[in-house]
């Protein structure tokens, strides 16, 4: 089990104490201020103190006064007192609960304050921008669980105390030994699921704590399906779901042995009297009791003490333990994010859940690329098509058969696609047809299009995330669909919109994929960047991060650095600075084009395709490729595009 999973348990095995202490003095002050409330609602369960008196006291009259003594008509008539009393509890009830709300509509309200302040108090106090993500389930299920128990608790805890008052004294006012028979086993009942609420209450919230392991695990693993295939820690992220699973499983097996336990304890309470009563009547009638009391006694028993006592256990069980721990949650004390394990597979389950703030839109000056018009399709149902006919001019073209001889560097191309088509299905539409590309050693390659015709589908093919439809797709000469992750991560680094940082030292983050890197390789890669600010600002590379008070631009420098620092010749980055204003765009570029290898970048902005090397257009009916200059001139979509990013319509030279 993880440091994240044995904190949380020791954290979880409180037996229900330590909640109880703390959510008293709330409990305390509300009730005192709704004191009219209670004294109504007393008020008319008194009246089902009677209605439960009654009930059993007629019929035991009816018995002794009026059938066996030969008056049927005394007997019915105390069966009649009986019936009225039965019939007068729709009143009652109908009292109870019109008190009752002024009870949990108070609560509701209050535990909704309580969580709207607690969720957004630091937010408008100037803290950290870190997300809460229990704030949704705070606000709806828990506030409503909350509600909802509270009212079923208050229910059954009135009607046990005063049913149960109105049949002890029916069973007194019959016959003194009627108590010493039923008291007993009901008190034994009664302690043994008692002694059960602590650890009952701990299982839950253990079960309870599982759960929401689980579920947070699954939003970031999800929101992370990139990063954890491009890191190559899917399977560490799979197993951490795997012991998370189990973890969810065993709790499930606890509590499930306490509600066995709970079982018994309400088989010995709903139950034992009844056969005690029934094993106690020679003693009984030795001892004066009329065949009219021990009726009354099972009546008191069977429609009175009993279903009150078996819906008590029931809800102080499911409800009171339930209430218990949502209330803790909801105004208990803050519970901090736990550290998690310093280990890169533990680690890259967390990518991509993080929030932050994102650098202010004044900083972006030029338009974002997305906003483009897309292109009519033509012939080709919009795909990109590059045919072996008008192959797209590039370095490695004189170079002879490129493929399979890595050894030989000069003449082996960074990149190579041969006729590479993909298709989300069978019967859709190709997002890239037949496209052929080459990209030389140490090139800066830059990818421009309308939103959604396939950029980042050809970073993802080209990382090897992505396996094409049909071709063929080389990194420094060798094929990449179906190699292991280990040797993808050695080819090339991919860095995504979603910047991907995790919960360590900044150290920890740039060496992520380079662990041996030296600090002066450090120190290099955080000055090529312009990295110094954070670094300062967060006290050192060996201060700690905490992802959630990262801006999304301060993450995608990160990420950028660490790119920098990887030993891959090939570096993707799939508008990995959509979030950095154009000063900071232009420096990262500029610093990863300086650096050894080949940069192939999905452009954001017009100047990311002027600082590059070639331009590659993806249109939907053709790819063209070249120079600014060059694609300036060839391309209507990229003079389109560019009078775009300009603000005006672009001059053809």
């Amino acid at each position: 089990m993880t440091r994240r999973a044995a904190s949380a348990d020791t954290r979880e095995t409180d037996d229900g104490s330590g909640a109880v202490r703390r959510l008293a003095p709330h409990a305390r002050r509300f009730l005192a201020r709704r004191s009219g409330v209670l004294v109504r609602l007393a008020l008319w369960s008194l009246a089902e103190t009677g209605q439960a008196f009654l009930v059993g006291h007629g019929v035991a009259r009816a018995v002794d006064q009026g059938f066996l003594a030969g008056d049927t008509r005394q007997g019915l008539l105390w069966l009649t007192v009986a019936l009225v009393a039965v019939l007068l509890g729709a009143p009652v009830i109908r009292g109870v609960f019109a008190e009752l709300a002024g009870l949990t509509e108070p609560l509701r309200d209050g535990l909704v304050r309580h969580a709207v302040d607690r969720s957004l108090g630091p937010a408008a106090a100037g803290g950290p921008g870190g997300t809460d993500r229990a704030a949704v389930s705070r606000l709806t299920n828990q506030v409503e669980t909350a509600r909802d128990s509270f009212a079923g608790l208050v229910l059954t805890l009135r009607s046990f105390v005063f049913t149960a008052a109105g049949a002890l004294l029916g069973l007194l006012s019959l016959h003194p030994s009627l108590l010493v028979v039923v008291l007993p086993p009901l008190s034994l009942g009664l302690g043994l699921f008692l002694v059960t609420l602590r650890p009952m209450a701990a299982a839950q919230r253990r079960a309870l704590a599982a759960d929401e392991a689980l579920g947070d695990h699954a939003a970031r693993s999800r929101a992370a399906l990139r990063d954890l295939t491009a890191c190559g820690t899917g399977p560490a992220a799979a197993r951490r779901g795997a012991e998370l699973i189990e973890d969810a499983a065993a709790a499930a097996r606890v509590l499930a042995g306490w509600a066995a336990v709970r079982t018994a304890a309400l088989g010995v309470a709903g139950h034992l009297p009844v056969l005690a009563l029934l094993l106690a009547v020679p003693w009984l009638r030795g001892r004066g009791v009329t065949a009219g009391a021990l009726l009354g006694a099972f009546t008191y028993l069977v429609q009175s003490l009993l279903p009150a006592l078996h819906t008590l256990m029931t809800a102080l069980g499911a409800a009171g333990s339930r209430l218990l721990v949502v209330l803790d949650r909801i105004i208990g004390p803050e519970r901090p994010e736990p550290r998690p394990e310093r280990t890169r597979a533990a680690e890259a389950e967390r990518a991509g859940g993080l929030g932050g703030v994102r650098a202010p839109a004044a900083t972006r000056t030029e338009p974002a690329l997305a906003a483009a018009p897309r292109p009519a399709p033509g012939a080709g149902g919009g795909a990109v098509a590059a045919r072996a006919t008008d192959a797209i001019p590039g370095p490695g073209d004189d170079a002879p058969d490129l493929g399979g001889r890595p050894a030989d560097r000069a003449r082996t191309a960074a990149v190579e696609l041969r006729s590479v088509t993909l298709s989300y299905g069978v019967r859709a539409e190709p997002v890239l047809d037949s496209l052929d590309l080459c990209v030389a050693p140490g090139e800066h390659l830059t990818v421009v299009g309308p939103s959604g015709i396939g950029k980042s589908t050809l970073t993802r093919l080209v990382a090897g995330t992505l396996a094409p439809s049909g071709g063929e797709v080389r990194v420094d000469g060798r094929e990449v669909t179906g190699r292991p992750p280990a040797e993808l991560a050695a080819l090339r680094v991919l860095v995504p919109q979603e910047a991907y940082v995790f919960s360590g030292t900044l150290s920890d983050n740039l060496t992520y994929l380079r662990p041996g890197a030296s600090r002066a390789d450090l120190d290099a890669a955080v000055d090529a960047l312009g990295l110094w600010p954070l670094v300062e600002r967060l006290g050192g590379l060996d201060a700690p991060v905490r992802p959630a008070e990262l801006s999304h631009g301060e993450r995608q420098l990160v990420a950028l650095t660490r790119a920098w620092v990887s030993p891959a010749p090939l570096l993707l980055l799939d508008e990995a600075t959509c979030h950095l204003d154009p000063a900071a765009e232009a420096r990262a570029e500029e610093a990863l084009a300086r650096r050894p290898g080949t940069l192939l970048v999905v452009a954001h902005r017009l100047s990311s395709a002027v600082r590059a090397d070639r331009v590659l257009v993806l249109d939907g009916t053709d790819a063209v490729c070249g120079t600014h200059d060059e694609v300036l001139d060839r391309s209507p979509l990229y003079r389109d595009l560019t009078g775009h990013w300009q603000g005006g319509p672009a001059r053809r030279r």
